[in-house]
Order: C-alpha cells, then sequence, then structure tokens
C-alpha cells in the first residue's frame, strides 16, 4: 500500500531553514557592509544573473557550486560572510550548508536582489 503523504515545497523547505540561520535586512547589510571593509559579500546566483548586474564589492559562486568553491575563495571558517541571491531563498540554503561546513559567521539577507541593490545604492 502505498502511503499519501505530501512532499515539501521548496518554499518550505526555505521557510523551514529561515529559523535555523541567521538573516538580515538589506539596510542591515548595507550598514554592515560600510562598517567591516573585511567583509565577504557572496552572490550565490548563477553566473548569467550575477554578469547582467551585481554589487560592486561581491564575490560570484553559484548555489550550485558552493561547497565545492567556497574554501577558494573564503579558506577562512571565520570570516564574515554575507550570503545574497535574486530572492532570498538561495542564500537561506547557502547559509545553511556553509554552518554545516564550519562556517562560523554566516548571515543570509532575506531580500530580493532589486531590495539589495537598492539599499546598496542609498546606503550612507
Amino acid at each position: 500500500m502505498i502511503e499519501n503523504r505530501q512532499c515539501r515545497t521548496p518554499a518550505d523547505i526555505v521557510s523551514a531553514t529561515k529559523l535555523q540561520v541567521t538573516t538580515c535586512t538589506p539596510e542591515e547589510a548595507a550598514g554592515r557592509m560600510n562598517a567591516d571593509r573585511g567583509l565577504l559579500v557572496l552572490d550565490v546566483r548563477d553566473s548569467t544573473e550575477y554578469e547582467q548586474a551585481h554589487l560592486d564589492t561581491s564575490v560570484n559562486v553559484s548555489r550550485g557550486l558552493l561547497e565545492w568553491k567556497i574554501s577558494t575563495v573564503c579558506p577562512d571558517p571565520d570570516k564574515p560572510i554575507l550570503v545574497h541571491c535574486g530572492s532570498g531563498g538561495r542564500a537561506v540554503l547557502s547559509v545553511k550548508s556553509l554552518m554545516e561546513m564550519g562556517y562560523t559567521n554566516v548571515t543570509a539577507i532575506d531580500a530580493t536582489y532589486v531590495d539589495i541593490a537598492a539599499a546598496m545604492s542609498v546606503k550612507g
């Protein structure tokens, strides 16, 4: 007999993961970027998205390659990292993966890229 159970949607997984990771608003991220020049801003969108528009200070490692490439981009597991994407979901999932890998100071910017870019352009 086949059980009647529902699969979790990507939105369900992202919502549950948000409860397990640290997030911030675009305005909080802009403040952190102004205060800490050593902060790594990690853009986990696909390279085509990154090529269309990106934050000047960001480094692109797509979500699909993150676990394989992060140690070359950031060998220090204690370095502060802000992670963003197009809508916030990939950033949240990326932060969880980084935490599982031993990174200790990672935060997801919980916003769309458009909102993040707007907050960065008005930072004081």
